[in-house]
């Protein structure tokens, strides 16, 4: 009777000291939701994002229209000033309509002045219409710098919350009145680093690919140039 005691007794205490695993919540937050936890921030950092896209889409489709050459183009600007048709290779860079094009028609509408007055035109219409294609550049450059600043401006903001909140708590310190300032510390901390590596990636994108097109432009520059310069028979 006494073991039955016993062993009855020590399965309850058994019982009794076995851990209980606490309820695990799990908290589900989508990425809008996480965006509102950063404050007024968000917002001109998200208008940067948008502008950034934006330029970088529109800019990118002008470049690929300006990058795109015939082959046969300055073949047939040469047959036509070696036959004296001016006129079709004026007509010519027209319908072609690119930098390219446009730079060689200003050259051939000052054909009979010095070549240097030539050569000075062409180099003056290459720029305007490097000029034209670096449209909108800075805007993409300033989102790139300005980015992360306004994220690093979210976490300063964002910590003197949490502690003006811890402050007026005074000894009754939740860690629900810190998660607040916390949130806008973090949230605007990745998301203007994000925009900023976007906008700088863009940026540095779309240099690459103007600096292809001028490559191709200086090119046929010296190539009208040298068509000029060609003993006439």
């Amino acid at each position: 009777m006494n073991l039955t005691l016993f062993i009855q007794s020590g399965a309850n205490e058994v019982v009794t000291n076995v851990p209980v695993t606490p309820e695990i919540i799990e908290a589900k937050m989508n990425l809008f939701d996480l965006a509102l936890k950063g404050g007024w921030i968000m917002i001109p950092i998200g208008l940067l994002l948008f502008i950034s896209l934006v330029i970088f889409i529109e800019r990118l489709l002008v470049i690929n229209k300006a990058g795109k050459e015939d082959a046969t183009f300055m073949n047939r600007i040469k047959d036509y000033i070696h036959a004296g048709k001016i006129d079709s290779a004026i007509n010519l860079c027209r319908m072609t309509d690119t930098p390219n094009s446009r730079m060689i028609e200003k050259g051939i509408s000052r054909l009979g002045r010095p070549m240097n007055d030539i050569q000075v035109a062409v180099e003056n219409i290459g720029n305007i219409e490097i000029a034209k294609l670096e449209k909108g550049f800075p805007w993409v450059a300033t989102a790139a710098a300005a980015a992360p600043m306004l994220g690093f401006l979210g976490t300063v903001t964002g910590m003197v919350r949490a502690f003006f909140n811890m402050a007026n708590a005074g000894s009754n310190v939740d860690i629900t009145l810190l998660s607040s300032g916390i949130y806008e510390a973090l949230v605007t901390t990745v998301a203007g680093l994000i925009v900023g590596i976007i906008a700088l990636l863009s940026y540095n994108y779309l240099v690459a690919r103007v600096n292809e097109v001028v490559n191709v432009m200086e090119s046929r520059s010296m190539e009208f140039m040298d068509l000029l310069n060609e003993p006439t028979n």
